[in-house]
């Protein structure tokens, strides 16, 4: 169901985009079954789409085989919802052409397994570039070439990202090609702000998509109209419904779920954060949707026991005040 950027802003708004994970085994090989168990699971929930290839489902880690074999897939579970793609690099032996060369590559393999969307990542080996801002904006101008709706990722320098300047945001909401921002600061509250108020103010054609697992309520009551979260990974249906009660003006439901949505962040959300692909993997075995001896993420720390019990608790507390299904 490819679209324009106009409709992709249709398609997102008001709902939530689960950033999903790729499950593995202690070997590090993909879990087929584990995998094809989630995608039932996620067939059933209440999303407006999937997030593939984000960081949650380390995109820039796969191999290709694996990729392709996974996108293939959500775009099949998911005939009539929107699959986007992250598209980017790895970058430990690129210069800047190199990088954006294999992005491009990436995005014209999505496009042709059949994502709707593009979430380009930041490109981060421009940090130190002497020509950084004119760079960013080529990279996403030939991306957007692809043809395909994108969404701009503002991950803060802080978490990983690059901080783009406001000239800079300016420019690349400009482009035709862009429907819209995911803003993922981490824990910079300033900087998502800053952000939203010059989203409200100079592009307000563009969709804000909020990436803030841990303070999802208050981004959406600074302007986020959609969620692109790994949060999202599971307990879907929570987190769906904090955004309706928003929208709808239902204060008390809405102060209610934002409280349970913040109680789940606060667990799976936490140092180290390169844990919490581990933490999701482990919430979706309590939730019985794949088995324990799929729950690894090769490329995270290992987690003590105690966080699995912990992650337990919190669902099961989740569960008994029937914010969970």
């Amino acid at each position: 169901m490819s679209s324009t950027p106009g409709e992709l802003q249709a398609h997102l708004a008001g709902g939530l985009i689960p950033a999903v994970p790729v499950p593995f085994d202690s070997n590090g090989r993909f879990h087929a079954g584990a995998h094809e168990s989630y995608l039932r699971y996620m067939s059933a929930q209440s999303i407006a789409g999937v997030a593939v290839w984000a960081h949650t489902g380390r995109g820039l880690m796969l191999d290709a085989e694996t990729a392709r074999h996974v996108l293939r897939d959500w775009r099949s579970a998911l005939p009539e919802k929107t699959v986007i793609a992250g598209v980017g690099a790895k970058t430990a032996d690129l210069n800047s052409e190199q990088a954006t060369t294999l992005t491009v590559s990436m995005a014209e393999t999505a496009a042709e397994i059949g994502a709707d969307a593009l979430l380009v990542y930041p490109p981060t080996w421009l940090r130190e570039h002497q020509f950084c801002d004119e760079l960013i904006i080529k990279h996403h101008l030939r991306v957007s070439q692809v043809g395909l709706p994108i969404i701009l990722f503002y991950l803060y320098e802080a978490a990983g990202g690059i901080s783009y300047s406001s000239t800079v945001l300016d420019d690349l909401l400009a482009l035709p090609q862009v429907a819209g921002i995911k803003i993922a600061t981490l824990d910079s509250v300033m900087t998502y702000q800053d952000i939203s108020r010059q989203l409200q103010a100079r592009h307000p054609d563009k969709l804000l998509i909020t990436g803030e697992d841990r303070f999802l309520g208050y981004s959406l009551q600074r302007g986020a109209r959609a969620a692109l979260v790994g949060l999202g990974a599971v307990c879907c249906d929570l987190q769906a419904e904090l955004i309706r009660a928003h929208l709808d003006g239902n204060t008390d439901r809405f102060l209610e779920l934002s409280d349970a949505v913040d109680m789940l962040a606060e667990t799976l959300f936490i140092s180290p954060m390169e844990g919490y692909i581990n933490r999701i993997l482990s919430a979706l075995v309590h939730l019985g949707v794949i088995p324990r001896s799929a729950a690894y993420d090769p490329w995270g720390p290992d987690l003590p026991a105690n966080e699995f019990d912990k992650i337990g608790r919190i669902l099961a507390a989740l569960t008994t005040e029937a914010h969970v299904n």
